[in-house]
């Protein structure tokens, strides 16, 4: 019997893309502190998701209770969908492309305005192998994140094989927004 490799948790392949590589324990980690500081002001949470392709979601949802403070997840890989689903400019994606600051950000706003939610983190790059280009190389993600009026993107660049860069998306997509969410705490 062969064992099923779990994208959260990918085997190491060797090489220097070891190091980015987490434990589900630590996603889930992260997602437990997400859902206490989103419950504790009763917020809801949103994703918009192209690269990872839900994997955000499923993380999220695999906690019991999740249905208290996540409220969907959109998988909008495609420019169409990006479009469609989150009110994606076609204009935006045509001038800056779709994996760029831009439309990391209007993907994370859009998630909010569509879904009620007051938070969202979108994510939106370069898994490969292929699809790389000069300017964008594999393992190039823009993140989106959006916090009520608040929004913020940043971008990455991952090593490894697609599974190490997706892994790392959603571990970054998650940390960020945590990190945001106690910034903003502290603030008030």
């Amino acid at each position: 019997m062969t064992e099923e490799r779990n994208p959260l948790h990918p085997v190491p392949q060797g090489g220097d893309d070891s190091g980015l590589l987490f434990l589900e324990r630590d996603t889930l980690t992260l997602c437990r502190q997400l859902a206490d500081g989103l419950c504790s002001r009763g917020w809801m949470m949103a994703t918009a998701e192209s690269c990872t392709g839900g994997l955000i979601a499923a993380a999220c949802t695999s906690l019991a209770g999740s249905s208290q403070w996540f409220e969907r997840g959109m998988v909008s890989y495609s420019n169409l969908a990006k479009s469609e689903l989150l009110g994606v400019a076609p204009e935006l994606i045509a001038q800056h492309g779709a994996v760029s600051e831009a439309v990391a950000r209007a993907m994370a706003l859009g998630a909010c305005e569509r879904s009620g939610a007051q938070v969202a983190l979108a994510v939106t790059g370069v898994a490969g192998p292929g699809g790389g280009s000069a300017e964008k190389p594999v393992g190039t993600v823009w993140f989106g994140w959006q916090l009520g009026n608040l929004g913020a993107a940043e971008m990455r660049v991952f090593p490894g094989d697609r599974a190490a860069i997706r892994a790392a998306t959603v571990h970054h997509a998650l940390q960020g927004l945590l990190a945001r969410l106690q910034a903003l705490r502290r603030a008030h």
